[in-house]
């Protein structure tokens, strides 16, 4: 009888800030990935046409870009940026980005009044 000691790793998430501002919606960023990438490749890793995989990405509310065409095309693909686009939504700290904001304002200002009073506006 042997015992395997199970490697943990640590998830870590690198990834561009902004993509809730970017995108409406899951299905808004996945029509970019798609577009981006190219609608013929993806609809060949997704064994559609491309009039059919465009019709998904659509508000049609009569086709559907369902789990099983996410999931294949995480796989094919390799782009991550749904996955980081669910996270920011749903896994981010709202606080945390409204303190974020509140800093950078801080430091615009900082950098804007030796401009404003050159200016004579201060």
């Amino acid at each position: 009888m042997s015992i395997t000691a199970k490697k943990t790793e640590q998830l870590r998430l690198d990834f561009e800030p902004g993509l809730t501002e970017r995108y409406t919606s899951l299905r808004d960023c996945m029509a970019t990935c798609i577009y981006k990438r190219g609608l013929s490749t993806c609809a060949i890793d997704l064994d559609e046409s491309p009039g059919n995989l465009s019709n998904k990405l659509s508000e049609n509310p009569n086709r559907h870009f369902n789990i099983q065409d996410f999931e294949r095309y995480l796989e094919k693909s390799r782009d991550p940026t749904p996955i980081y686009y669910l996270a920011e939504r749903f896994l981010s700290d709202k606080s945390a980005r409204t303190d974020a904001a509140s800093v950078e304002v801080l430091q615009a200002l900082t950098s804007l009044m030796p401009l404003l009073k050159r200016a004579g506006l201060t």
